[in-house]
């Protein structure tokens, strides 16, 4: 890194008193000279006249601060801007690779405030700590709460690169621990306990056994009559869902936005990524937003050497940076995005997954609905689709499936002011509520359905933007089951979590949205654990006989046929509303195939029941980038 007017005796953390008194380079406070950064940049030679003006252009536009203009753009070298900066407010450049910053001067400020303000305390010298500051106009603004932390302190100028990876050389580890817990133990699944530590499971499983076995017909009825309840349930959402979903929404009101647009980061979780990193970098260069100010963190695991390599050999833009996540006592993706959110610097945080291609006008969308809004609107999900539906049959309904959930369902859930359950990617909030609300859960499989939950509990509201990202179908049967059984464990973790304080629940999400709740997940649960019950009676019309069939009374078995063929109804209407609603083309006569597609989910449930028992939080990982070009039609 960079050794300019390296101070005496710095390797050594020592220092003398009187340099500070004498002004030899280490100000209390940063006096700006008579020259402004860009006329001292021309004067050195460091820009070309051309680039000043470039970026002054871009500066009045867009931006507060020329030198995030000029680093962005790549307008100037590092160190030529540094040692301008340094002059120009009267301090010294610190080598912070040389010497590391002392741990417990970071412990004193707290290293999650260090990375938010961009800062590290470096050394005390003579009774006052040398704080390496990026940004040196803030000294006067954070003095007081570094004094208050820290006692006298005196300025000095690092490069934001040189201070995070100070940071994280010092306090990583720590960091990434503090991620695994950042959501109360009151909303967190990470107390679940494993099957042969939980008696009460135990007792509850026995005695359904027992039952069973006792009165193995009646049992299948009352079994029976839980699963026909749900799927009624659950066919009356989708049709009240997709009727709001179809009333054309209100024309937004609202100002335009107006001054410097907000900074956005978003965080991109790899694992095992090691081909698609190329492919992921071109994509996000297409995104439409000012250079200067996005932020596009790459999260990834400290013992992934395939992804790490790759990415040490790839040209990333300037607006991309790698930050590794120390190893935990779990690996998930939200841990991962939590330790990422400490290094985060936009005021919008945004979530994408390794094989997202999201629409070039994305972020000016989200920024532009979220200045419209209220405070209370915290979250925007964008709408998912894929880039390789006609790869096969399965690529085929996984696309339908998605087209109705994100273009009827979830735009109707959030209309009927009910729950909106997240997807894991095109996901932005706003950043102080996500930080008020812990982050993710670093042990729920579901993070972003959870994550839905939880801001609903606390009072506020997501909502669907139509602004499109494409990404990858899971084509292939073996992970598809894979993929589905992680959704469902964590369907099942999280309706548990949230169902700890029934009471509390209602009161927070209301009588409605507690019952939508109810719905939503423990109906979705119910069915994909019983439809293979459901789904026997199918034999009856070709004349095998049923245990349960023959002791229903007919009243019950035209209930059952009628729900039977409104389910049906609503899969159909959904398939084929939200297909023709999404640019693929794709015939609608692939939606009824859809009914040998959803049993698949059935297998997914159970290894999701199995694995809840034995290994909750193992994270099965989904394979990406196998098929990255949509075939020609056929």
């Amino acid at each position: 890194m960079l050794r300019i007017w390296q101070w005496p005796g710095a390797a050594h953390g020592k220092g003398r008193a009187s340099d500070l008194r004498r002004g030899s380079g280490w100000a209390n406070q940063p006096t700006p000279r008579r020259l402004a950064l860009g006329a001292e940049l021309l004067r050195t030679g460091a820009v070309s006249a051309d680039d000043i003006v470039s970026a002054l252009a871009h500066q009045g536009r867009e931006a507060g601060r020329l030198p995030e203009v000029l680093r962005a753009r790549g307008l100037v070298v590092e160190r030529d801007l540094l040692d301008v900066e340094a002059r120009n407010w009267g301090i010294r450049v610190i080598d912070l690779a040389a010497t590391l910053p002392d741990p417990r001067l970071i412990d004193a400020v707290g290293a999650a405030d260090c990375l938010r303000y961009d800062l590290v305390p470096w050394r005390q010298v003579g009774g006052v700590t040398v704080v390496a500051l990026s940004r040196p106009e803030m000294f006067r603004q954070l003095r007081p709460m570094l004094e208050a932390r820290l006692g006298p302190v005196s300025a000095g100028l690092a490069s934001e690169r040189a201070i995070v990876a100070a940071i994280h050389a010092c306090r990583g580890p720590r960091l990434a621990q503090a991620a695994e817990n950042r959501v109360s133990a009151a909303e967190s699944c990470r107390g679940w306990p494993k099957i042969s530590r939980a008696p009460r499971i135990l007792t509850g499983i026995v005695a359904g056994l027992s039952l069973a076995l006792a009165a193995p017909v009646g049992f299948g009825l009352a079994v029976v009559a839980f699963a026909l309840v749900s799927l009624a349930l659950i066919v009356g959402l989708k049709f009240a869902a997709t009727l709001a979903a179809l009333i054309p929404p209100a024309v937004e009101i609202g100002p335009a936005p107006d001054g410097i647009p907000p900074i956005v980061s978003i965080i991109v979780a790899l694992y095992r990524e090691g081909d698609i990193v190329g492919r992921l970098v071109r994509r996000l260069a297409r995104l439409d937003y000012p250079e200067e100010l996005l932020d596009v963190i790459l999260a990834v695991e400290a013992d992934d050497h395939v992804t790490r390599n790759a990415l040490a050999t790839a040209e990333l833009p300037r607006w991309m940076r790698v930050v590794v996540v120390p190893e935990g006592k779990v690996k998930t993706k939200p841990r991962a995005l939590n330790h990422a959110l400490y290094y985060a610097k936009g005021a919008i945080i945004g979530v994408y997954d390794a094989e997202d291609a999201p629409d070039p006008d994305q972020l000016r969308q989200v920024v532009a609905r979220f200045h419209r809004s209220g405070p209370e609107v915290a979250c925007l999900q964008g709408v998912l689709d894929y880039y390789n539906p006609r790869t096969n049959w399965l690529s085929r309904c996984f696309t339908i499936e998605y087209a109705g959930w994100f273009r009827l369902i979830l735009p109707g859930i959030a209309r009927l002011g009910l729950v909106v359950p997240l997807g894991g990617t095109t996901l932005f909030f706003r950043r102080e509520v996500l930080e008020s609300l812990g982050g993710w859960d670093a042990h729920n499989v579901t993070e972003d359905a959870d994550l839905g939950i939880r801001l609903a509990r606390h009072g506020y509201r997501t909502e669907l933007i139509a602004t499109v990202t494409e990404e990858e179908a899971n084509c292939r049967a073996l992970p598809w089951v894979k993929q589905r059984s992680r959704w469902i464990k964590g369907y099942m973790m999280t309706w548990a979590v949230h169902m700890r304080a029934p009471g509390l629940l209602w009161r927070q999400l209301g009588p409605r949205a507690f019952l939508g709740f109810q719905v939503m997940f423990l109906g979705t649960i119910a069915q994909f654990l019983l439809a293979p019950l459901l789904l026997s009676f199918m034999v009856v019309p070709f004349g095998i006989a049923h245990p349960l069939f023959d002791v229903l009374p007919s009243p019950a078995v035209w209930t059952m046929a009628g729900i039977f063929i409104l389910s049906e109804i609503a899969n159909l209407m959904i398939g084929m509303i939200g297909t023709s609603r999404t640019r693929h083309g794709l015939s609608l006569w692939w939606v009824p195939t859809m009914k040998l597609y959803f049993p698949l989910a059935s297998l997914a449930a159970y290894k999701a029941l199995v694995e809840l028992a034995t290994k909750p939080f193992f994270w099965d990982k989904t394979t990406h980038g196998l098929f990255d070009h949509v075939p020609e039609k056929s």
